[in-house]
């Protein structure tokens, strides 16, 4: 197993390999950072400054990984590093603020053993709010700018004055995980396995009966669904009839009451919505479309569809969904280290279209068969899963399905009532056999 060592002293670099569980040691370079770039271009500038430091730790080390990066702003034309002293923090950030500014960090990887070395540089633009000294005043009272790029922190306090940002988040706070990641991969997959996997927690879930690998705890779950419902409330609007809120949220709650994940609160809420659908959350979340509600008959049918969503939940889908979309990575950090900021918002939308997309096969399946578990234990008609499952059926041979609907991110209907039925300990004809996958559900 090859040892991580960190180039550099960075508070935030050093929270951002914490946050994803690098075991990783800190071996300071004594390289002087060069601000001047001469006839090097910036992108150039930083990549020399990251691969000094790296090489002057890959010195002192007999073998393992050494990385190295530095991060600089550039605002017409003029380099912006760390301040020397409050008056000069003062003078950068009202002048950052007054316009856009590129945020470039360099990183350079060495395996000490072999000496093979890789360089790369990632660019981002960050657009701030003016700034007045009062401002200014205020957040030097809250967070010292010294030891930060520009004099302010966009994963801490800081993040409050960035309006948004074009390119990626983890570049301003100094170290592109994502381009780290990729470097760490090229120098060989054990190494990435150590770095990124070393802080995964491996838990026995209790839907699956297997042991699941999650980046996140059950708090930062949590974190993360409140984040995606605010993105949620923003494109739909609550429904305002008590009547119907509060026959979810009875439902619900005696559902969630039998459910094999007792650990989180859950809650519920009716969207005024036309659309048949409803969807769950990370960390125990769970819409209902009005549109939904006015096709169910009775409480049993209710209870069916909610307690498929408690059995996502339960399975943590959403989770392992998000944590398997190759690039969605900007999340991670944002709900973990900083304030809600501008960028919160679009990752939020980008994780809330991703769960409205749907679920896999397997999880769908497990989903409908703790479903019907779950509304036998609270007292339900499990049968209500089918004849609601059957509805949806027709109601597609009449009309396709849209892109946000309930059956759209639900297919295979015969195979879910195969499932449902197996669950009931139910005889199954040949019906139950029609269009279904020739992949058997375990």
């Amino acid at each position: 197993m090859k040892a991580i060592y960190l180039a550099s002293r960075s508070k935030a670099r050093k929270e951002l390999m914490r946050i994803f569980g690098v075991r990783f040691r800190v071996v300071p370079s004594r390289i002087k950072e060069r601000r001047t770039r001469g006839t090097r271009s910036y992108r150039q500038l930083v990549i020399l400054n990251a691969l000094r430091k790296a090489e002057d730790v890959a010195g002192k080390v007999r073998n393992g990984i050494v990385i190295g990066a530095d991060t600089v702003m550039v605002q017409d034309k003029k380099i912006f590093g760390k301040p020397r002293n409050i008056n000069h923090a003062r003078q950068m950030l009202k002048s950052i603020s007054r316009k856009p500014q590129d945020v470039y960090t360099g990183l350079a990887v060495i395996d000490a053993a072999t000496g093979e070395k890789l360089t790369a540089c990632e660019k981002t633009c960050v657009y701030m709010d003016r700034l007045t000294d009062n401002d200014i005043t205020d957040y030097f009272n809250k967070v010292t700018p010294l030891d930060k790029a520009g004099s302010y922190d966009i994963q801490g306090k800081g993040g409050v004055f960035v309006r948004r940002i074009d390119g990626c988040f983890y570049n301003v706070v100094g170290l592109p995980l994502r381009t780290l990641y990729r470097m760490l991969k090229a120098l060989g997959a054990l190494c990435v396995v150590v770095a990124f996997c070393a802080g995964c927690v491996t838990e026995y879930n209790i839907a699956t009966g297997k042991e699941d690998t999650f980046y996140y705890s059950t708090d930062k779950e949590v974190q993360m669904g409140k984040a995606i419902t605010k993105q949620v409330e923003k494109e739909y609007k609550l429904a305002e009839d008590p009547l119907l809120q509060d026959r979810v949220e009875k439902v619900g709650k005696k559902i969630a009451a039998v459910s094999d994940r007792k650990e989180i609160d859950y809650y519920f809420y009716v969207l005024e919505d036309d659309e048949v659908n409803a969807f769950a959350l990370p960390g125990g979340f769970i819409y209902v479309n009005k549109g939904l509600l006015e096709k169910t008959e009775n409480d049993d049918e209710l209870a069916g569809v909610l307690a498929h969503e408690i059995g996502h939940i339960v399975g943590r889908h959403s989770i392992k969904k998000l944590q398997g979309y190759q690039g969605y990575t900007l999340l991670r950090v944002l709900l973990a280290v900083t304030p809600q900021t501008a960028s919160t918002g679009s990752a939020a939308d980008l994780a809330f279209t991703e769960i409205l997309l749907g679920y896999g096969r397997e999880d769908e399946l497990l989903a409908d068969q703790l479903g019907a578990r779950y509304s036998k234990l609270a007292g339900y008609d499990p049968r209500g899963m089918i004849d609601f499952l059957e509805k949806l059926q027709e109601m597609n041979k009449r009309k396709p399905p849209r892109p946000k609907s309930y059956f759209k991110t639900h297919p295979y209907v015969p195979d879910r009532i195969r499932v449902v039925k197996q669950e009931l300990g139910e005889s199954l004809n040949f019906t139950d056999y029609i269009n279904i996958e020739q992949l058997p559900h375990r």
